[in-house]
């Protein structure tokens, strides 16, 4: 039964990480191809903060299936990371590509620390 937790997690993630992109272009105005992938960012930074206080929280299994895998999992997107950093730099933005990089990875793993010290865990 614990897939099915993940599958149901995962059914929450992915919608709420399309629609949390969606808001944050819209914020950004319409048309606005090669802008710094702000979307992405803040569904992983999200994401990893969030599986930080999951983990720090030693939340148990069941728990820890439905939120940590399945719904940190669908929303966050490591693919999609990857694919809007290629985009820029394929469309002659280099230095938005490499800033996507230089601060995405470091900003989603000092998420997941502070989470982890916020739920006063030691992760595991």
């Amino acid at each position: 039964m614990t897939w099915l937790l993940v599958a149901l997690g995962g059914a929450v993630g992915a919608p709420l990480r399309y629609l949390t992109d969606r808001a944050v272009r819209a914020r950004q105005g319409p048309g606005a191809p090669g802008v710094f992938p702000w979307g992405t960012f803040t569904v992983n930074t999200a994401g990893s903060l969030l599986l930080g206080v999951l983990t720090g929280a030693a939340v148990s299994s069941p728990v820890h299936a439905l939120l940590a895998t399945g719904l940190c999992g669908a929303l966050t997107t490591y693919s999609t990371f990857s694919y809007e950093t290629l985009r820029l730099a394929e469309t002659g933005r280099p230095l938005l590509a490499a800033a996507n990089v230089l601060v995405s990875l470091p900003t989603g793993l000092g998420a997941v620390f502070l989470g982890v010290e916020l739920a006063g865990g030691t992760g595991g």
